[in-house]
């Protein structure tokens, strides 16, 4: 046998033992999976007890980064929170899962909304579970949303550095507030035509943009160009407004409302979590306010 016909018989062997060792390990790493090349693929960090490195774990982890490496011990006690951002988060989930399968029943004209509503309720199989998952889900996120805002308010949660978040969080409000108003009108029954009707016809005073509201005629506000007629698509709660509150109730405010979740999580992240009970304060900066008065 030849020099090179023994390299590669050697190389060959070599080849089949490796082959058999990654063989015999595999069932190894489903035991540690921990140890496997995968896992440490997607978890860059040792979870040591160390300070650095659990700090890098969590801002390496995709998941992980979206909260501040170290926060408040007393800022996520349950009695504080009331776990009310969180649960809002969760509803509105619950109504985006479930919107989703309720328009797979759902014909936005004025001809079909209200048998499709029937249909839903008599016909599919747990319709009438489902639609009943979405209202009261839809009604939870607005008492949520509510509770969420009266406890930020009560904490002081607020105040500097989150005022710019207390912003967002009321333009949350009035968002979700409208998508439930949208919603009303869909089934097309009895009580979304005349709570659209009310609630539109209100919108006919708001100032500036209103016809009937303060500075809206000065403006060449009529009852053709304001935000009524906007709204509804017409003079009256028809076909045109139907398709319009169906377009913003699915499509519209759910984009907008999804586009300032993101920046409120993002600013809850960078003012360093959620707002503890009270600050603590260093005997350092204690005597640094002295010296400065």
């Amino acid at each position: 046998m030849s020099e090179t016909e023994k390299k590669s018989e050697t190389g060959k062997c070599k080849s089949r033992l490796s082959l058999w060792q990654k063989v015999r390990e595999g069932p190894g790493q489903f035991r540690q999976p921990r140890q496997s090349q995968i896992w440490k693929s997607i978890f860059r960090h040792k979870l040591d007890e160390t300070p650095r490195n659990r700090v890098l774990a969590v801002l390496t982890n995709v998941f992980l980064h979206l909260h501040p490496t170290r926060i408040n011990r007393d800022a996520i006690r349950y009695a504080y929170t009331w776990g009310m951002g969180g649960i809002t988060f969760f509803l509105f989930l619950v109504l985006t899962v479930t919107g989703i399968l309720l328009m797979f029943y759902y014909h936005p004209s004025k001809d079909q909304a209200f048998r499709d509503i029937l249909y839903l309720e008599h016909d599919v199989p747990f319709g009438s579970l489902l639609r009943n998952m979405h209202r009261w889900a839809a009604h939870a996120m607005i008492i949520t949303v509510w509770l969420h805002m009266l406890r930020v308010f009560l904490t002081g949660s607020y105040k500097k550095p989150r005022e710019f978040n207390w912003c967002i969080g009321v333009i949350l409000l009035v968002l979700t507030m409208l998508l439930s108003f949208t919603g009303y009108l869909l089934p097309d029954d009895q009580l979304g035509f005349w709570a659209v009707t009310v609630g539109t016809n209100m919108a006919r005073s708001t100032p500036l943009i209103g016809h009937e509201g303060p500075f809206g005629p000065e403006l060449g506000i009529t009852a053709y160009n304001d935000v009524r007629f906007a709204l509804l698509g017409g003079s009256i709660v028809d076909a045109n407004a139907l398709l319009r509150a169906y377009v913003w109730h699915c499509v519209g405010i759910p984009v907008v409302i999804s586009v300032f979740m993101i920046v409120h999580f993002w600013r809850v992240r960078k003012d360093g979590g959620i707002s503890g009970p009270a600050p603590v304060v260093l005997p350092s900066e204690v005597q640094g306010d002295k010296t400065s008065k």
